[in-house]
């Protein structure tokens, strides 16, 4: 699978390595699949994982060394 939008540049600006950025999008994901509401309001991607990618790209989405997950 190849992610175009938003481009992988854009991630590693939010997230400071690949194996942090697909953990983050992954816990995401899975918590937007299980009903937790959408830190957007409108979504280019229809999966999950896109979604949770278009947050973290927004900068709605970072990682807390407190918590696993962090929603603005």
């Amino acid at each position: 699978m190849k992610i175009t939008y938003p481009s992988i540049d854009k991630l590693l600006e939010k997230v400071d390595s690949r194996y942090s950025l697909s953990v983050l999008a992954s816990k995401r994901a899975h918590e937007l699949e299980a009903g937790d509401p959408a830190a957007l309001d409108h979504f280019k991607s229809s999966k999950a994982l896109g979604q949770a990618l278009e947050e973290i790209a927004a900068g709605k989405v970072v990682i807390d060394p407190d918590r696993k997950t962090k929603v603005d």
